[in-house]
């Protein structure tokens, strides 16, 4: 019997590419994510966002999730 010479990945090593592959890309991803553009429309129009703001609809949920 005559060994192969071309050389095949295993697919453990194919698996753990591809994992770590997704996870750059997912890593990439967030790094780009629109923070840094909002946080540029914010200087630029001079307003701040508030954050958490007890909307009216907020409050309904307050009412209805209090025992």
């Amino acid at each position: 019997m005559s060994e192969s010479k071309t050389k095949s990945v295993p697919r453990r090593e194919f698996l753990k590419a591809a994992g770590l592959t997704s996870g750059a890309v997912g890593a990439a991803a967030v790094a780009l994510s629109a923070t840094p553009a909002r946080a540029a429309k914010d200087q630029a129009t001079g307003t701040k966002d508030a954050g958490y703001r007890e909307t009216e609809h907020v409050l309904k949920y307050y009412e209805t999730a209090r025992f």
